[in-house]
């Protein structure tokens, strides 16, 4: 296993989901952890059961006066690993039907988060000539998903936004990936089948088994499998500006 010991990883929307199995991963092999988020109770939850040193902070990535707070509190921990994991997912409908304060929140969210963390965090990775930068994008984000434009939308943002800035810090040391998970099981996915479902006039189960029928493998990655790839991601030194799919064969 990668060994981590000795880092400070901080990891955005760690309060469930994969945000707080990325963060098992992580302290699992090490790394002690900042986990941020909305819910102050959730977010304690998980630094409980984490197996190493951690911390949980409150903060809305999507607010530029709550992520400079953060920055503040953190002025004396050498955060060396940042994962932008912070999402939401948005609407399931026509974009017709979509309103602009529904648009603008999955990108506020998804996008901007995103922006407002590495402006926050990277000038000290830069200015130490050291970091990692791994930002959660999704293979939506590169091929078509009916009525989640909004979503599919901003996932592409943050590739294009990976993608550029790996080559701004890149020579100053810093690597900046993206990691595409495919369908993750859990509870956001069986949110998206249920308005699948109402739109369609069609049963979640059906919906989940059309969705995965389009992956190799014909099922979703686990949270554990999108913690453990994170982990990998950090022990490939020479990757940079990269994004990696982990979609059990969704692109394919």
């Amino acid at each position: 296993m990668t060994d981590l010991r000795g880092r400070t990883a901080l990891v955005t929307g760690g309060g469930s989901g994969l945000g707080a199995a990325i963060a098992h991963s992580l302290s699992r092999a090490g790394a002690d952890l900042v986990i941020v988020g909305r819910n102050a109770r959730t977010l304690d939850e998980v630094a409980a059961r984490l197996p190493g040193a951690a911390r949980a902070l409150v903060c809305d990535v999507a607010d530029e006066a709550s992520v400079s707070r953060l920055r503040d509190d953190l002025a004396r921990t050498e955060v060396s690993i940042l994962v932008n994991n912070a999402g939401i997912a948005g609407p399931v409908a026509s974009l017709t039907d979509i309103g602009v304060a529904e648009w603008d929140e999955v990108f506020a969210v998804n996008v901007r988060g995103t922006f407002l963390m590495c402006r926050a965090f990277l000038p000290a990775m830069v200015e130490r000539g050291a970091g990692d930068v791994i930002n959660l994008a999704s293979v939506s984000g590169k091929r078509p998903l009916a009525h989640r434009t909004p979503y599919t939308a901003s996932k592409m943002a943050v590739i294009g936004l990976t993608s550029t800035l790996a080559f701004e810090v890149g020579p100053s040391g810093v690597s900046v990936n993206t990691l595409s998970p495919g369908p993750v099981a859990g509870d956001r996915m069986a949110r998206n089948f249920r308005l699948e479902a109402d739109r369609s006039a069609t049963t979640p189960a059906d919906a989940e088994a059309a969705f995965v029928s389009r992956a190799a493998l014909a099922r979703m990655v686990t949270e554990a499998e999108v913690g453990a790839a994170v982990v990998a991601m950090l022990s490939m030194s020479g990757m940079c500006g990269a994004d990696i799919d982990l979609s059990a064969g969704m692109i394919a």
